[in-house]
């Protein structure tokens, strides 16, 4: 579905938005806007990462942003961001999604004298920020929030086992993020030219900055829990080595003297002895302590 947002007569440039676009949607904006075939069918498809590409007449790029919910299992591009289409010159915009975007309906719903309808660039510019304040939010109000959890439930829990399966999930989502803002970085290396340089290009450069640090801290704080989970997991399962050992170290001799007592040799003097029984389990227990002693001395209990 096409809808014409802004005229050119009006506004100083056309802005056509498309819902869940069709190769039909394009049949009188290609040959108005002299749109070449290969965007269009990148805008058509599914799964692409963020780019700016130069055309004859205009320029296109994608742009992604984190999905208002997803699930917490989701560690596919497509789950966890939606994407915007834009083909865009001096006098025209067209921006093509296949979902309703709130962020955009709330542009749509502004005042149409707003500063940030000044031109097509200004617009371009205010949709990229926006996107990118998506994922900076995602960081302050979610990604965060669950990472803290997570460490709680490292140093604190004694049953972890079910958490490392949502700290997978979350080390995905993180870096499908910042694999996403990587390619966020041509985009705004673009509109930072010096042709193009001003004080929101530069707030648009800042917070690229800013957001790629947090995902970069973040990712580096779950890979370390990561770390300390396998440490700690490994350390306990070394104590309950070490306590095994003890105890087999303990029963080893005692396990010896019953296995000759039991042997059952016709002319085995002690099985007659009236006090066979006896010395012998004195001597287990003296054995035992001079092994206790032994592990004291050496500070292994």
């Amino acid at each position: 579905m096409v809808r014409q947002i802004l005229y050119k007569e009006q506004h100083g440039f056309d802005w056509f938005d498309i819902v869940n676009p069709i190769m039909a949607d394009f049949e009188t904006l290609k040959p108005r806007y002299n749109l070449n075939d290969a965007s269009i069918k990148d805008c058509l498809e599914t799964g692409h990462l963020p780019k700016i590409e130069e055309f004859d007449h205009y320029h296109f790029l994608i742009i992604r942003f984190i999905a208002e919910d997803f699930p917490e299992s989701s560690d596919q591009m497509v789950e966890i961001t939606n994407r915007i289409s834009i083909f865009y010159d001096a006098d025209f915009l067209i921006t093509a999604h296949r979902n309703e975007i709130p962020m955009l309906e709330e542009l749509v719903a502004l005042d149409k004298s707003n500063k940030k309808f000044k031109s097509s660039k200004s617009l371009i510019n205010t949709l990229v920020s926006s996107s990118l304040k998506t994922f900076e939010n995602k960081v302050m109000n979610n990604l965060s929030v669950k990472l803290d959890e997570y460490e709680e439930v490292v140093f604190l829990h004694n049953r972890r086992k079910p958490f490392l399966k949502r700290l997978y999930y979350l080390k995905r989502q993180i870096d499908l993020i910042r694999i996403i803002l990587t390619f966020y970085k041509d985009i705004v290396d673009y509109f930072h030219m010096p042709e193009y340089q001003n004080i929101y290009t530069q707030d648009l450069r800042d917070l690229y900055s800013r957001t790629s640090t947090l995902y970069r801290n973040i990712g580096e704080n779950t890979a370390q829990l990561l770390s300390i989970y396998f440490n700690i997991e490994s350390n306990h399962t070394n104590e309950i080595m070490r306590t095994l050992t003890i105890i087999s170290v303990f029963f080893m001799p005692l396990t010896f003297i019953v296995g000759v007592y039991g042997m059952n040799f016709k002319f085995m003097p002690e099985l007659e002895w009236y006090y066979g029984y006896p010395m012998v389990i004195g001597a287990m227990f003296v054995l035992s302590l001079i092994i206790y002693i032994w592990f004291k001395r050496k500070k292994w209990l």
